[in-house]
């Protein structure tokens, strides 16, 4: 990742709640493409990739449901907001992750949309399998421990 003091690097939107839902197994970054209003309006930093999701598709990998909201001062030649985007990646990714999709039965999911340090749009994604609620309160309960535990360290030495 790039380093805090980087000007370029600024992140657009983050979906939090993919850690909680899905149990991440590895991840990927890709680039995306987009037209001129999509990349004014996440400069304003309006965008969300909550309820989005990957998919690949005839050999290439798209980005369903993410929402850039419209940038109002290109009217003519603005963008639909929930448009289908394609993402650029590798062929080799590529195959990798339409195996873990078709085969093993994962999801790719949107964790983070971001500037990287050149100022160009990435997005990154895991590959991930959907959490049972069992394993949402174990790792809930995980976290509450942690946490008690840090306070316990701080106040007692």
């Amino acid at each position: 990742m790039a380093q805090k003091s980087d000007p370029n690097y600024k992140i657009i939107a983050e979906n939090r709640r993919a850690r909680y839902d899905y149990a991440i197994e590895s991840d990927l970054e890709c680039g995306i493409m987009l037209t001129g209003s999509e990349v004014k309006s996440l400069r304003t930093g309006k965008a969300n990739i909550a309820e989005s999701y990957a998919t690949v598709e005839d050999g290439e990998l798209w980005l369903v449901n993410s929402y850039i909201a419209p940038y109002l001062q290109a009217k003519t030649f603005g963008h639909d907001e929930r448009r289908r985007r394609k993402l650029l990646a590798s062929r080799k990714e590529l195959a990798r992750l339409w195996a873990a999709t078709a085969k093993d039965g994962m999801t790719l999911v949107p964790l983070v949309m971001y500037f990287n340090h050149r100022g160009l749009v990435k997005l990154k994604i895991g590959v991930a399998k959907g959490k049972k609620l069992a394993d949402k309160r174990a790792t809930e309960a995980k976290r509450d421990w942690d946490k008690q535990k840090r306070r316990l360290m701080k106040e007692h030495g």
